[in-house]
């Protein structure tokens, strides 16, 4: 009859064992997989470092003698690097003075070869229960929950775990990171796996839709509020009652709009565009940026009352230069996608050609890999993608590497520009071609840091010197 611990393992906890004796490795391989475990092995000190290094880990089980080093030596490391992660140390020379120098150093235990199996599995399950709540089994209701995240990356597994834990709260989140990051994904796992998650998830990106137009989007408007409103809107807010609004690029939200948004957030009701009263809400905000919010603040582009309001908790996403072993599995990963997209049998890339993706910077972050791998897949004729092709996509500058915000904003600049140009900087002839009234032409000018004066006569620099 088959032993087991005093209680059921973790599910899915993830063991490392490092023995250079292959024959023990897949011996206590086969038990610990057989009791529930996923493992992993290495045979030298500097596996066991490069293991840890790309995979995250409940546990390690390690011989003490090693051919590049020691399992003592190995446990500093992972004090180091892993602080918090428990090692078992086992060893065929063990002497009372050696344990409780190993125990003494907090290595949470020491078993002597020959051991029993028996006693091995419990001191693994103690071990598991003593790491704390990153090990405990998931609910049903976790399992996948961040499924569309593709990583194995330490960095990104601190902000998971990081969000798993607050999204069981109803505390509003605010999600750094620059562009191409990830932080709708990271959003919407969020809601999967909180209180919300049968309640709709509505997004909306703040600086992708006109200042006229984003109000009504955000908070609905009744039959005839305005010119076009043939028909009421209800509204994202009231769209996702009881759910969770996701407002990205929240850093671009005009500041007029912030006071509405902030009056929202204060008394949990919403009043369309035309409407006579407030309609009550309850809703759970998250937002995102990729602007420093408290630059914004000092410069007064942005309200501290509503960025308190937010900022209840913060999560900031690692850019893809910051979990480069991630490069790999996330371009794999896309390959495999578009293979069914283009309609072609990709096996993966040519080594040279994973290697170049793994050095290249990557500004636009993970939507610009996958706008390189999406070409390289398109132009592929065999089934491993070569070097030429990945090298070829890389040259190409691509316009998917910038938000939509961005875009806008560099083509709402040098409309400006060229505007000021046709009428030599006379800003009653701009304004009067952009369909702008001068007041509201003027503040976009401001917004750009543009100076009509230097548009007239001679060219010179069209961007506004600060005033010392």
């Amino acid at each position: 009859m088959k032993s087991t611990p005093p209680s059921a393992p973790p599910r899915d906890a993830h063991l490392l064992l490092v023995d250079d004796d292959t024959d023990l490795l897949k011996l206590l391989s086969m038990r610990l997989r057989a009791s529930g475990y996923r493992v992993s092995t290495a045979e030298t000190v500097e596996g066991a470092l490069n293991r840890l290094a790309v995979d995250r880990f409940g546990l390690v089980v390690s011989d003490v003698r090693l051919p590049d080093g020691d399992g003592l030596a190995l446990f500093e490391e992972i004090q180091r690097n892993c602080p918090g992660l428990p090692v078992i140390l086992l060893t065929a020379h063990g002497s009372i003075p050696d344990a409780v120098e190993a125990t003494s150093r907090g290595v949470f235990g020491y078993l002597t070869k020959p051991f029993d199996s028996k006693a091995l599995l419990e001191k693994i399950a103690q071990a598991l229960q003593v790491g704390g709540v990153a090990h405990a089994p998931e609910d049903s209701t976790d399992i996948g929950w961040h499924d569309e995240i593709i990583s194995h990356s330490n960095c990104m597994a601190t902000v998971l775990d990081e969000a798993r834990l607050v999204a069981a709260s109803d505390a509003s989140i605010l999600i750094r990171g620059d562009s191409g990051t990830g932080k709708e994904l990271l959003a919407r796992a969020i809601h999967r796996v909180s209180p919300r998650a049968k309640a709709p998830f509505v997004a909306i990106n703040c600086g992708a839709i006109p200042e006229q137009l984003l109000e009504s989007e955000l908070f609905g408007h009744v039959k005839g509020a305005f010119t076009g409103a043939a028909t009421a809107n209800t509204g994202l807010f009231l769209t996702a009652n009881r759910g969770t609004v996701f407002l990205d690029e929240i850093g671009d939200m005009p500041l007029a709009l912030q006071v509405k948004l902030l009056r929202v957030l204060q008394e949990r009701a919403v009043r369309p565009v035309g409407a006579s009263r407030a309609e009550p809400i309850d809703v759970r905000i998250i937002s995102a940026t990729h602007r420093d919010l408290e630059q914004a603040l000092a410069e007064g582009q942005f309200r501290e009352d509503l960025f308190y309001r937010l900022n209840v908790v913060s999560l900031t996403l690692p850019t893809l230069d910051e979990r480069r072993e991630d490069i790999p599995l996330l371009a794999n990963h896309f390959l495999h996608v578009l293979s069914r997209k283009y309609h072609k049998r990709l096996r993966g890339f040519a080594p040279e050609a994973l290697e170049a993706l793994a050095t290249a910077a990557w500004p636009g972050n993970i939507r610009q890999l996958q706008n390189v791998v999406e070409q390289a897949c398109a132009l592929a004729t065999t089934p491993l993608i070569p070097l030429a092709l990945v090298e070829r996509a890389l040259r190409v500058p691509s316009i998917e590497a910038l938000s939509y915000a961005e875009a806008k904003q560099r083509f709402e600049r040098n409309y400006l520009i060229q505007l000021l140009k046709l009428t030599d900087g006379n800003v009653s002839d701009a304004a009067r071609l952009a369909d702008r009234n001068r007041t509201e032409f003027y503040r976009l000018l401001q917004r750009h840091a543009l100076t009509p004066s230097l548009f007239r006569g001679e060219p010179g620099d069209v961007s506004r010197e600060r005033q010392q």
